[in-house]
Order: C-alpha cells, then structure tokens, then sequence
C-alpha cells in the first residue's frame, strides 16, 4: 500500500540499520532520494513513486514479506532467545524487520513455517475458531492400531482441561517403529507428542507438512527457506 514515511523510518523498516544509525548515515551524505543526496533524516518520501538509494544500493520498500521456511532441528520458532538460535537468525535477506514466525515447532521438530511481518493473517491461521488445518508426519516408537485412529477422533486426554479436537490419524507403516500422518485443528502445547504418550507410545521424529492450504516445499533442505509465490499467498487468504 502506497504512503509517505519519513526517509529514517523508511529505511529504518526495511532493516538498513537504526534509526539513530539511519539519522547519522543520512546527515553524512550517503543516502539518496531520486538520485540527489538528502541530508534529512525527516524529509517525506513516497514508497510507491520514489527511489531510495543507501550506499548507492537501491532499498525498494515491501510492506509485508511471506516466506517458507524448512524448519530445521536446533532452532527455537521465536524472534530472539538468549541461549538458541532463532529460526529468523536462518533469514539471510530480511526485507522488513518485524518479522515473525506463524506459530512454533519444538526446537527438535522440523518442516514448514511460515514467517512473515502480516498479523491478521497469522491470526487468521492460528485463531482456534478458523479450524485451520495443520498436517504432520511422525515416526512413532510403537505399532500404532487402528484403535488409535479411532480414539484420535475421538478426542485424547493430554491432562489439559479439556479432550483434544477430534484428530486425523492415517497410519503409512505399523511396526515396531511406525510411521503416520496426524491432521490437527489446533496447536497445544507439545500437541503431538502428548498424544502419543497418551497411548503408550512416543513420537520419534515430527515433521509438519503443510499448514491450510500451505504445502511444504520438499525441495527445500532443513534450514532453506523461500518466498511464498503468489498463488500460495493468495490460497492462505482465501
């Protein structure tokens, strides 16, 4: 959405720097404004019409960025944490710097999240009322039966105050290490794993595979990440 900004704000959202670094770097000349040289920090710039320059680099302004990330093991879903790594220290080009992952994954759980600057649609993803989707693979120490599946619809007791939402179990290998799909509506605490524990049995390893309409793209590698193209942005707002 086009709008004026101050030059320092401008360039302060777009994660160039401070904005008392921005106010100092401008006052000396080294960014420009349509190719001249502004020296202040509050003169009014269009973000649709003007060309913003730093270090003679252009800066063009995003308003929201949209990326998929693999989620690799090792990293923590949050923005800062004083003993990990964050899963926005794996975000080499940061367009904006307000972003944010869409919900969290256990430090050991890989696979899709989404991490953007948009809040209303992470509320429109994670707001328990949209029954959004969210899929996961998982390989399970325990043959899972079709009991399983049938208690997972029911609702398991994870010792919360109420029953799980019904769940989607589709069982891919039963033996002594099982491998399954589990479709969720909701995103509890260690969800997943407390389930299975539930029923004697312990999750292994735990992928999440797609998230509504969000599919993960598995030519990324743990820890590679992506902008969402249009047609996966416009089927996240439908």
């Amino acid at each position: 959405m086009a709008g004026q900004l101050r030059l320092d704000k401008y360039l302060a959202d777009m994660g160039i720097g401070t904005r008392s670094e921005i106010k100092e770097w401008i006052r000396k000349g080294r960014v420009k404004v349509n190719n001249e040289i502004i020296n202040k920090p509050e003169q009014k710039v269009t973000t649709d019409k003007d060309k913003i320059s730093f270090d003679d680099a252009e800066v063009g302004y995003v308003e929201y960025q949209y990326i998929m990330l693999n989620k690799p093991t090792g990293v923590v879903s949050a923005t800062n944490d004083n003993v990990s790594n964050t899963v926005l220290d794996l975000i080499a080009d940061k367009k904006c710097k307000d972003l944010f992952p869409v919900g969290r994954l256990d430090k050991d759980t890989e696979g899709l999240l989404l991490i953007t600057n948009d809040g209303e649609l992470a509320h429109q993803l994670l707001s328990p009322k949209k029954h959004v989707d969210k899929v996961y693979f998982a390989r399970v120490r325990g043959i899972v039966t079709e009991e399983d599946r049938e208690s997972f619809l029911l609702g398991v007791d994870i010792n919360d105050e109420k029953l799980t939402l019904p769940a989607k179990l589709k069982i891919l290998h039963s033996d002594e290490i099982s491998e399954i799909e589990l479709t969720l509506h909701e995103g509890r605490f260690h969800q997943v794993k407390r389930m299975f524990e539930a029923i004697g049995k312990e999750v292994i390893y735990l992928k999440r595979l797609s998230m509504g309409n969000l599919q993960l793209d598995e030519s990324l590698a743990p820890g590679e990440y992506r902008e969402l193209t249009d047609q996966e942005l416009a089927s996240l707002n439908r």
